[in-house]
């Protein structure tokens, strides 16, 4: 029959006669058969597409069915051949099966098939790939459904697998550099189906070559080695070059190169780049090198006395090199630099001294060659000052004086005609000759000897001995020669000579006049030597003297009788005076010679102004800035005084700075005054003006040649701020030499608005030094009565506002003669604000004004010439002087300005030397009678502003420096330690072309990693994520995270930029310096120039309101473009904390050991240092902590340090005032807004350290809080408060600098301070605070705001007694009790920093007169503070242990102050009461249901439900509806709370949001765990209910099995032991065990559960509890009876009794809540330990007499949850031990067994009966 058809059966009944029934008919459909050809096509991941052919038969439709294991089966219907299915789960096999359907319902048996729907392929691509990670890009699947990645990846020689979640990026970590790796990735559902695998093939990038050796190096040649790096290497590219040289390349296949063709004493730059065959190449292997320059080939060419000259042959190169030649005795050491030659002449030498010689080759490029060295004697000279004395008639005395030179001896030749020569040897200055012939004459000769033998010319004289006086006798008869003795020198004598004879007759007498020889001089001294005169004073001469004759003499000067009148000796110049006397008959005596210098006028003038020893060794800026007692007097005292009262006032920004002279010249002017008081008008006409005065520019003079380029270049910046002209040109009117200040004025920054921008309000930033500007020069040539320096400032002034910028005459001490400024060039700036009524110039221009005649002056002059557009020149006479001005070389123009009323003027010199010149009439300016003063000033206003208009001469001052070399002028900046530094800023900053891929480049480790590594350091401490897990494990994941984030920071290799940076900060202090200082201004001018872009490009997208996305992008750069030095040594503290993380040995860990200390010496020199980075609000404290402890090393034991810091909303000027205050260098640049916090060391000096009682004072500065940019995020609160707190916390003063609109934000901030110092550890510290309101002028301010000041303290103390309230500390009544203030003498009041408009405004004296008032006050109040500042180290522990409570706490400072706390802390209060009553219904309510679910079919159940299923279900509805009228209780309990009217309810209005969801979350979280504990209590029964059903039916079961098992044994004729019985029950009971459905419960950890529920009902107490808490294990809580102690504190015996009862009756009532818990045999919920912790506080609240602390409460609490705990868990244990199924069935193990074997012996021996013959 056809199937599924449908027939009609008519079946008649036929007899054999053929008679025929009535025909039954009946009606049948055949069965349907099931669809043929089934067929599954375009498989998909979640659809698929099924088709089948018609089976015969009518077919009405199809049925369709499939299901997979785990899901519910699904059902369609069709009357189609095909059916598409969609909604699949991906990589699941579904059973597919297709019914026919006839019309009357009747289905076929089904057509059968399955399929698995398809896992897709991965769509990778290669996202980076690095040295040793490849990161794979894998866009996870649009689908529900969870996959894991399987990555199998190989190389040649390694072959691997990764198992990684879907992601869109994958690291693949761990591979060989340089190697090229195939993946197979394969997408692997949770079933564990897969897909196709995707191939990628993908090369690592190759290492460098690792450890570069340089060797052979030679002058023009080198070798280079490295080692292979790892992978699959095929050559090397090396490169070499030099500055100024172009680069080279090489490539070898080996692994050395020798280098040829290189220039002598170069360095070169050589990298070494890995190449592989596919043409990859690796980063470069760097090194440098310097190529040798020969060592000299020295020999000596000529020896004499004071000279030696050296033969040096030149090398045979085109490179032209110098030689160094340092030479040095044991008394002298010098060197000289000589051109290379074949013979060097060295002078000046000691006569008779060994010296040796150093003689180094240094190239152009100023690499040295190795030192050739060589050992010479000079020549002795003979001894000095020969003298013969004691002459006798056999005998004579000889002396001399010592030679230079290091004598050994003396030779002593004696010779006389028709003698034997005689020599003697002696080692000392004198020899008496003995055995001479009486009246002989002889010559003397004495030879200098040295120890090596060398003997000197001799010095030679001659003497006759004598013969005896004549004293005749009987014997003599007549003698030639008679002596006279005891006559007095250079007296006149008449000796009357008579010759008697024996006979005694006598001749005619015979007389002689004669004149004693005089004597030398004796005593000379030289004294009040002065640059104008020398006194010489000696003892008076025995004798009869006619006068004294003095005879002055220098190297290059005839000799001078000081007797004539002479011109006055030279300055400086090193005089020989020689004193000899004259008689009567012109004799003179030998003169007596001693020297004396004359000081020149620099000289005199630094001795006067002490600064003397500051000539030598310049100034410092540590010794500038140094505290000491001229910091805190007001008025100089005397000339020593006045350079640094100069220098504390213009370091305040004091205007006045240059008004300074001695009180004591003040006083005695008065004193005269008061004296005599009838007036003298004649006298005062006549007064002349004192000498004594020093003029302003002479102390300018002389400080900045006494000073260092650092502080140069800040007195030059301070000195600009206050619009004060600055040196252009510094003489030096010794040497008369002049330097360009290029250098100095570096650091001067300048903002102005030209016309152009006007309109726009742009405006122009650039450093001064490299702006191209016209330059207008000034200068006097001969004489002027105009005065042009007070021209210059009325020109310079605006009408409404007059400001010296020039000093002058009329200024104080400006008319003074100026001693050594004369030649000086000083400049000064003209900045227009883009204001046409307001500007004086439309364009901004440079002026320059020369001091003194121009005409003594010419370098100075020709420099201005050719750097200026014009120049005037003033001048009355110009009748000599013209030629001066008539230079062809001179580019600019110019102008003559005159007076005709000047006594000295001549017209007509003036026309003469205008027509030469060929001057235009508008080049003549002359101040006639006619002319008023305005006119005259407006006429070279006009001049200048033509020239401004049109000239095209401009010029930067950086291009004037070519100009001052042509001229002979030094420049600052030429020095080798400036230009090293230089370049090394240089090649660091010129890599920078996008700042923020830099940073995340070449700053790689301060990024995202280190933020990261901050939020776990915090989470670490506030455990806010913990959840319900264990918190030991919580801890340890937290620390594992961070390791790894410090090994990832680790396996970073050090950029190129970081290493040059180290390696620049290494190098020794003066060059370290100059490079912070370039890099410092180069990071500035990179950020200024992309700040003006972006702000540019900014401007121009607010335009257009559709670029909002480009809007908020430009905006990130703006917040992130930032780059400083601040940045680069972040990246220190982060390479060096991570290194610390490396094991001791390891080598990256040793070699960066020293960075601390570079870092403590910057500070010692005065550099900011970053304390808080601003970016990751974190303190590296391992980094910060080691530099203090290498700071406490060098300086100790003078390690004492007072903290002053200053805290404020940002843009107030916090950085301004600590630089006004105490002269230092904070930034306050355009768009580099403080981050984080910074600090800075100033010495203390030895006079006031007794005063201060300690060594440094430390000034910190930090980030100004409410800042724009983090305003916008979540926990702009939280960092503002954190970083408040800590630098409180630090300081012994804190300076809370406010602006009137925003003195509520700083109220804010600092309840917040005092409420985190509440809930701190108590540390017996409380921070002074001194209120600083900026922008008040008014005088009577402090006055007027008296009542606001006790405003803000009644504010102050409100908010203080409501954090007391909140933190049960009630003891601290008002802010005073937690801080030091004082309200009437703790405020200052300080004017605007600007006295006018800017640019063109100085700073405002009032400013700085009220920054200094503050000062004194601060330096007062340290010195009043009662104990001496903390060392160091304790300043670090203190901060690492202040810095670790900031971390613990996690409440109080995510509010905006303490009122907003309060009021949340009550509706917390609230909230949790009605949490708590929620909580205890729905757990009384879920104890009956497990009581209803455990009483489920037994009498005891009142429901009457036959399914455990359908009764679990009821109870979860049931559940729902009670879950869902607490939630709505809780809302309407909010909404109420909120109406009503009290308790600064409106101050909480922004958090109902989030209570409102916390009321949602805890019934969504209730509901789970309701329906949870339902569910567990249902498996329960359900799991006993089988265990009931088996032990019920187990009689059943034991005598069935035990039938089969002796039934087998009957076959098998075997007999069963016990033994064998017990294996076979224990197979049946594993059998059965595996049949049975019910799971086995899981115990829980109730030390977590209860931990987590203390950690959360502490969490609001504050950071002091946090850090209590995480110090003990609840574990080891509990044990040992609970007794008071309370750290910090000094209880009275009666109080600790008191609290000792207290705490025993909590614990009590505790316990015995406990044990009736334990008693109830239930399971543990968080419910039983919330309750006791309900109890505990509900106990302590009810004591409120009792005093207790935050200590006691978090320790008795420990307590409590920690036997709580413990017993607990034991309930918990036994809960789970009764009521679990396998437990039950387990414990009737042995019975069953004991029963089987007693059915088995039975049974067997009721068979054997039966069968046994006996009873057949």
């Amino acid at each position: 029959m056809t199937p599924g058809t449908e027939y009609t059966f008519s079946i008649t009944r036929v007899s054999d006669n053929g008679a025929e029934s009535k025909p039954a008919i009946a009606s049948v459909t055949t069965d349907p058969l099931p669809p043929v050809g089934i067929r599954v096509s375009d498989i998909g991941s979640e659809s698929l597409s099924l088709q089948w052919d018609t089976p015969p038969g009518e077919v009405d439709s199809y049925i369709v069915t499939w299901s997979s294991e785990g899901e519910a089966d699904q059902e369609l219907t069709t009357q189609e051949n095909s059916l598409t299915i969609s909604n699949l789960k991906l990589g699941l096999c579904y059973f597919l099966q297709v019914f026919t359907q006839l019309k009357n319902g009747r289905i076929s048996a089904p057509a059968v098939t399955s399929v698995c729907t398809n896992v897709p392929q991965p769509d990778v691509t290669v996202l980076h790939v690095g040295s040793d990670t490849v990161t794979l890009g894998v866009p996870p699947i649009d689908s529900s459904e969870r996959c894991k990645l399987h990555i199998n990846y190989h190389s040649n020689t390694h072959n691997d697998t990764l198992i990684e979640d879907e992601s869109s990026a994958v690291d693949v970590t761990g591979m060989t550099p340089g190697t090229e790796y195939t993946f197979s990735i394969t997408r692997v559902s949770d079933n564990g189906a897969e897909s196709k695998p995707a191939i990628a093939s993908v090369t690592t990038d190759p290492l460098p070559p690792v450890e570069i050796r340089v060797s052979d190096i030679g002058s023009e040649s080198l070798s280079l080695q490295w080692d292979t790096p790892p992978g699959e290497v095929d050559s090397y590219i090396v490169t070499w070059r030099s500055e100024g040289e172009a680069d080279q390349e090489l490539t070898t296949q080996e692994n050395s190169l020798t280098i040829s063709n290189l220039k002598l004493g170069l360095c070169y730059f050589l990298q070494v780049f890995t190449q592989l065959k596919n043409g990859r190449i690796s980063a470069s292997a760097v090194t440098s090198v310097c190529t040798n320059v020969p060592q000299p080939d020295v020999t000596v060419l000529h020896v004499g006395s004071d000279t030696v000259t050296l033969g040096v042959p030149p090398i045979d190169s085109s490179e032209r090199c110098k030689l160094h030649i340092n030479y040095h005795s044991n008394t002298h050491n010098d060197t000289l630099i000589e051109d290379e030659s074949s013979a060097v002449d060295v002078t000046g030498l000691t006569p008779g001294t060994e010296y040796t010689f150093s003689i180094t080759r240094v190239s152009d490029n100023g690499a040295e060659s190795k030192p050739a060295i060589a050992s010479v004697t000079t020549d002795p000279l003979p001894p000095v000052g020969i003298r013969v004395s004691d002459i006798g008639s056999e005998s004579l005395s000889l002396q001399w004086d010592t030679p230079p030179g290091e004598v050994d001896s003396y030779i002593v030749k004696c010779s006389s005609e028709g003698e034997a020569d005689q020599e003697l040897t002696t080692e000392t200055n004198s020899l008496t000759i003995n055995n001479l012939k009486l009246g002989l004459r002889y010559f003397l000769q004495v030879f200098t000897q040295l120890k090596n033998g060398r003997r000197s010319a001799p010095a030679v004289t001659s003497v006759c001995t004598n013969v005896p006086n004549f004293q005749p006798n009987e014997s003599e008869k007549d003698s030639s020669f008679v002596g006279v003795d005891g006559q007095i020198p250079g007296a006149e004598y008449m000796f009357s000579i008579t010759r008697v004879a024996a006979n005694g007759a006598q001749w005619k007498s015979d007389s002689i006049t004669v004149f004693t020889d005089p004597v030398l001089p004796v005593k000379i001294n030289v004294s009040d030597v002065s640059n104008e005169s020398v006194s010489l004073h000696f003892q008076s001469a025995a004798g009869e003297v006619k006068q004294y004759i003095v005879k002055c003499s220098s190297e290059g000067e005839t000799d001078q009788d000081l007797q004539k009148n002479t011109n006055s000796p030279r300055p400086g110049v090193c005089y020989s005076l020689q004193v000899s006397i004259k008689l009567n008959n012109g004799t003179r005596s030998d003169p007596a010679a001693t020297s004396a210098s004359k000081k020149t006028q620099l000289e005199s003038l630094l001795e006067h102004l002490g600064l003397e020893q500051y000539f030598r060794k310049n100034l410092s800026m540590s010794q500038m800035l140094e505290i000491n007692e001229r910091s805190l007097t007001d008025e100089p005292k005397c000339y020593s005084d006045l350079p640094w009262c100069f220098v504390k006032k213009l370091l305040m920004f004091n205007v006045t700075a240059r008004n300074v002279k001695c009180t004591s010249e003040g006083d005695s002017n008065s004193k005269a005054t008061s004296d005599n008081l009838n007036l003298d008008l004649n006298n005062l006409i006549a007064s002349p003006v004192s000498g004594d005065r020093l003029n302003p520019l002479d102390i300018i003079t002389a400080l900045f040649l006494c000073s260092d380029g650092f502080v140069q270049q800040e007195l030059t910046l301070k000195m600009s701020m206050c619009q004060f002209s600055v040196p252009l040109l510094l003489p030096n009117c010794d040497t008369q030499q002049c330097t360009l200040m290029l250098w100095a004025m570096r650091d001067i920054v300048k903002k102005y608005r030209p016309q152009s921008l006007s309109e726009s309000k742009g405006f122009k930033e650039d450093r001064i030094v490299i702006s191209e500007l016209p330059m207008i020069s000034f200068v006097r040539l001969g004489e002027s009565s105009l005065s042009k320096s007070e021209i210059l400032n009325k020109l310079l002034s605006s009408s409404q506002q007059y400001h010296d910028t020039f000093v002058h005459h009329n200024m104080e001490c400006g008319d003074s003669p100026r001693r050594i400024s004369n030649g000086l060039v000083e400049i000064s700036w003209y900045l227009p604000c883009g204001n046409k009524n307001m500007d004086i110039f439309s364009e901004p221009v440079a002026v320059a004004n020369l001091r003194g005649d121009a005409a003594s002056f010419e370098t100075q002059y020709s420099f201005l010439c050719q750097t200026s557009a014009a120049v005037f020149v003033f001048s009355d006479n110009l009748e000599s002087e013209y030629t001066l001005l008539n230079n062809q070389n001179h580019k600019s123009q110019i102008f003559l300005v005159g007076n005709k009323q000047g006594t000295y003027f001549n017209a007509d010199a003036l026309k003469q030397g205008a027509t030469r010149l060929g001057l235009q009439k508008k080049n003549l300016i002359i101040k006639t009678q006619q002319k008023s003063y305005g006119q005259f000033i407006k006429t070279i206003k006009s001049s200048i502003n033509d020239i401004v208009q049109n000239s095209k001469m401009k010029m930067k001052i950086e291009q004037m420096a070519d100009i001052a070399h042509e001229l002979g002028i030094m420049v600052d900046e030429d020095c080798p330690e400036c230009q090293m530094a230089k370049r090394n800023a240089d090649a660091i900053t010129a890599e920078i072309q996008d700042t923020l891929k830099y940073k995340e480049n070449q700053l790689p480790r301060q990024g995202q990693i280190w933020k990261q590594l901050t939020m776990l350091e915090k989470e670490e401490f506030r455990l806010q994520n913990l959840g319900s897990e264990n918190i030991e494990n919580y801890k340890s994941k937290l620390q594992k995270q961070k390791t790894q984030l410090r090994a990832k920071q680790n396996s970073s290799d050090m950029s190129d930029a970081m290493t040059c940076f180290i390696n620049a900060i290494s190098r020794p202090g003066t060059e370290r310096c100059y490079f912070l200082k370039w890099m410092r201004m180069n990071l500035d001018n990179l950020s200024r120039d992309k700040l003006s872009d972006l702000r540019e490009l900014y401007k121009q997208k607010c335009e257009s309101s559709e670029n909002k996305e480009e809007i908020k992008d430009i905006d990130k750069q703006l917040s992130s473009s930032s780059l400083g030095t601040e940045h680069f040594f972040r990246e220190i503290g982060q390479i060096y904390e991570a290194s610390v993380c490396l094991p001791e040995t390891n080598p990256s860990r040793q070699q960066l050991q020293h960075l601390p200390k570079l870092c403590a010496q910057l500070l010692l020199d005065g550099f900011p240092v970053e304390l808080v980075d601003g970016d990751a609000s974190n303190i590296p404290l391992r980094w910060v902590s080691d530099v203090l402890s290498q700071l406490n090393e060098m300086v100790s034991p003078k390690n004492k340090v007072l903290v002053v810091t200053v805290l404020g909303v940002q843009s107030t000027g916090k950085s301004t005032l600590l630089n006004t205050m105490f002269g230092v260098q904070f930034a306050v640049s355009s768009g580099r807004c403080t981050r984080g916090a910074f600090m800075l060391l100033i010495r203390i000096n030895e006079g006031v350290k007794t005063v201060l009682n300690c060594d440094f004072m430390m000034i910190i500065d930090t980030e100004g809080l409410k800042s724009p940019e983090l305003s916008q995020l979540d926990n702009s609160y939280e960092h503002d408060n954190e970083l408040a707190t800590l630098v409180l916390g630090l300081s012994d003063i804190t300076i809370v600098n406010i602006a009137m609109e925003n003195i509520t934000d700083m109220k804010d901030i600092l309840q917040i301070v005092v409420h985190a110092f509440l809930r701190m550890k108590e540390i017996g510290k409380k921070p002074k605070c001194q209120f600083v309101h900026q922008n008040v002028s008014d005088v009577s301010a402090h006055e007027k705001n008296s009542r606001d000041r006790k405003l803000l303290l009644e504010q102050l103390n409100e908010m203080t007694q409501a954090a007391a309230r909140m933190e049960k500390k009630e003891k601290n009544k008002s802010f005073t009790d937690v801080m030091e203030y004082d309200p009437d003498t703790g405020n200052w009041y300080i004017p605007g920093l600007w006295n006018g408009n800017p640019p063109m405004a100085p700073v405002n004296a009032g400013y700085s007169e009220a920054v200094y008032d503050l000062k004194k006050n601060v330096i007062k109040l340290l010195g009043n503070h009662q104990s001496s500042g903390n060392n160091i180290m304790e300043f670090t522990e203190w901060m690492r242990s202040l810095w670790n409570a900031v971390k613990h706490e996690n409440f109080i400072f995510s509010f905006r102050n303490s009122l907003v706390a309060d009021a949340y802390m009550k509706l917390c209060t609230e909230f949790n009461k009605w949490e708590w009553e929620f909580k205890k219904d729905m757990y009384t309510w879920v104890t009956q249901a497990e009581t209803s679910i455990s009483n489920f079919g037994t009498i005891a159940a009142k429901y009457e439900i036959s399914d455990i299923k359908e009764l679990l279900t009821w109870l979860k509805t049931e559940a729902s509806t009670k879950l869902i009228y607490w939630e709505e209780k809780l809302l309407d309990n909010l909404t109420q709370y909120f109406k009503q009217k009290e308790g600064h309810v409106c101050l909480v209005e922004g958090y109902r949001e989030e209570f409102s969801n916390s009321a949602k979350n805890l019934r969504k979280e209730m509901k789970n765990s309701v329906f949870n504990q339902l569910t567990a209590a249902a498996e329960i029964k359900q799991g006993m209910r089988e265990v009931d059903k088996i032990k019920k039916n187990h009689t059943k079961e034991l005598e069935k099995a035990v039938s089969s098992l002796i039934d087998e044994c009957r076959e098998k004729n075997f007999q069963m032991t016990n033994k064998e019985l017990d294996k076979e029950f224990d197979k049946m009971w594993k059998q059965t065990m595996s049949k049975v459905t019910f799971s086995k419960p899981q115990p829980k950890d109730i030390f977590t559960s209860v931990f987590n529920c203390l950690r959360i009902n502490l969490s609001h107490k504050g950071s002091h509890a946090c850090e209590l808490l995480s110090q003990r294990r609840l574990e080891d809580c509990g044990f040992e009876p609970f007794k008071v102690t309370v750290e910090g504190r000094l209880i009275q015996f009666l109080h600790k009794m008191q609290l000792q009862k207290m705490s025993d009756r909590i614990i009590d009532a505790c316990k015995q809540a406990v044990v009736g818990k334990t008693l109830k045999h239930t399971n543990y919920h968080d419910t039983d330990i919330q309750e006791i912790l309900h109890l505990i506080d509900e106990k302590l609240q009810n004591n409120q007499d009792v005093d207790t602390d935050i200590t006691f409460e978090v320790f008795l609490k420990q307590h409590i949850c920690g036997f709580a705990a413990r017993n607990f868990q034991k309930m918990h244990e036994e809960f789970l031990h009764m009521n679990d199924p396998h437990t039950c069935l387990n414990q009737n193990k042995d019975k069953f067994c004991a029963d089987f074997k007693y059915l088995f012996h039975v049974t067997s021996v009721r068979r054997r009966q039966k069968n046994s013959p006996t009873d057949a």
